[in-house]
């Protein structure tokens, strides 16, 4: 039974609800209208006791607003009683699950991964200035649990992975399976050469930079690449003003004997086989092979790559750009010591959750072409393989790039090659991860700029070292906006 205390007196009762049930109420009892003595202890002789007078004023405010807040505490539960009973009806499990399940559904969303850029509509501005490679979502959404992985709370805690290793950050699966891949498409050679990891190929880059630049000199050594060059070479090469090295243009045209030639083949932005121009006389001359693009998917594998210092990443082979892990095939141990101690200094290591991803990935990858017997007894499901699936799409998209350039009339693109694959044994065209896209209208000198103004955002050729009236376009993003981007370039006139 409730009561509230007001005073020396309680205020304490119940009522009936209009169903029947017993709900607490309140009434209050005034104070006797004699006045009780302030202490137990008697008067003192002589003095007799004083009969109570007029209750005080302040003593009349004060029972009145104890009143007023008693009142108003029993309509109160007067309302609540009558009220319609929710928490007794049979539906309240069923609305306690719900809000569970929201609050479920909003901790989930608030934990999901991002899924990069928004979808696109028929006029939205189409970005294909980065080669984001969003169209291998498709492939990968099939494969089931091929790729996916779980890493305990307790693992990969340490920075050290194997101190035996000249990459000591470097998580000994994936070194494996890099090798496994390499040696199942052909592409590159593995026996001998040493294995780092990055984080992207860009940090290897930066990497073998500071490894091959002179220990000593008066000036930083010279970095040049042949036009059209990789747009970031020159940003990245010059970001931090390094003594050690500088940016020195286009490698035709570069005169001296001590350098680094950054060879980048296929070539970004136009897709060409490339190889060295320069050659040292006084051995001061050094060379860095990029091969990110080097995979059946893109190019004939026409050789098995044994350069001195070749880079490659997932973001291009596998489409894992987010995963952030490039690797490098290094075959000088100085060298690859000199790289592993700047991705030292630079990072720390490269995380060891990334490098289990796309240690996973890459297996994956293989598996698909060294399925074995016991795995395909049984099934009528066709191995996931990531190079087919990579050479379908670019083989269609490139047939619908040309198709619309040719019924625009003002664009016009690079002459397809083709030789034998030793990967797939059959001939077979390149179909690169950018097209080159040259804008012929007479009154164009800027074409990334004249298709921005078709909301169609592409890379400029003046960053490539080259004529600004081509621009490089992604060919490696979603199908919608694939779709809209040759759409609206045939419109154009």
């Amino acid at each position: 039974m409730a009561a509230l205390r007001v005073g020396t007196r309680a205020v304490e009762g119940r009522f009936q609800t209009n169903g029947g049930a017993m709900a607490p109420s309140v009434r209050l009892l005034p104070p006797n209208r004699e006045a009780k003595p302030r202490s137990n202890h008697s008067a003192a002789p002589g003095k007799a006791r004083r009969r109570a007078g007029p209750m005080p004023l302040w003593r009349v405010a004060v029972f009145v607003s104890v009143a007023l807040n008693v009142a108003t505490l029993a309509l109160l539960l007067h309302h609540y009683a009558t009220s319609p009973p929710h928490h007794h009806n049979h539906h309240d499990g069923a609305l306690t699950r719900s809000s569970d399940a929201v609050d479920r559904q909003a901790r989930t969303a608030s934990m999901a991964p991002s899924t990069g850029k928004p979808a696109v509509t028929p006029d939205s501005v189409i970005n294909l200035d980065h080669g984001d490679p969003t169209m291998f979502e498709a492939f990968w959404r099939e494969t089931g649990d091929a790729a996916e992985l779980v890493i305990p709370g307790w693992q990969t805690m340490s920075y050290f992975s194997d101190v035996t290793n000249v990459c000591w950050f470097l998580e000994p699966e994936l070194d494996r399976q890099v090798r496994r891949l390499h040696r199942t498409v052909g592409n590159a050679a593995v026996d001998g050469y040493h294995v780092l990891v990055g984080t992207g190929s860009t940090q290897l880059f930066m990497a073998a930079l500071y490894a091959l630049s002179p220990d000593s000199g008066d000036e930083p050594v010279s970095v040049v690449s042949t036009a059209p060059y990789y747009s970031s070479y020159p940003a990245v090469t010059d970001f931090l003003r390094s003594g050690l090295f500088r940016w020195a243009g286009d490698a035709d045209t570069f005169e001296g004997d001590s350098y680094i030639e950054l060879v980048c083949s296929p070539n970004n932005p136009d897709g060409t086989i490339r190889e060295a121009v320069l050659a040292s006389k006084t051995g001061n001359g050094k060379t860095v092979h990029d091969l990110a693009y080097y995979w059946p998917q893109y190019t004939p594998i026409t050789k098995r790559a044994d350069h001195d210092i070749m880079l490659f990443t997932v973001s291009k082979s596998t489409g894992h750009a987010g995963t952030r892990i490039g690797w490098a095939l290094v075959k000088d141990r100085a060298i690859a010591r000199k790289m592993t101690k700047f991705v030292e200094l630079n990072t720390i290591g490269v995380s060891k959750d990334s490098q289990l991803r796309a240690a996973k990935v890459l297996a994956a990858v293989s598996d698909g072409y060294e399925r074995r017997p016991e795995q395909a007894k049984g099934t009528t499901t066709p191995p996931h393989r990531l190079f087919d699936f990579g050479r379908r799409k670019m083989v269609e998209r490139w047939s619908m790039l040309r198709a619309s350039a040719a019924a625009s009339g003002i664009f016009s693109l690079p002459e397809e090659t083709s030789g034998f694959c030793n990967f797939t044994k059959e001939t077979a065209a390149t179909n690169p991860a950018f097209a080159w896209l040259r804008c012929d209208r007479e009154d164009v000198d800027d074409c990334a700029s004249f298709l921005r103004g078709h909301k169609i955002l592409t890379r400029s050729g003046a960053q490539f070292g080259a004529d600004p009236r081509y621009v490089r376009v992604s060919m490696l993003d979603r199908d919608d906006a694939f779709d809209i981007f040759v759409n609206r370039l045939s419109s154009l006139k």
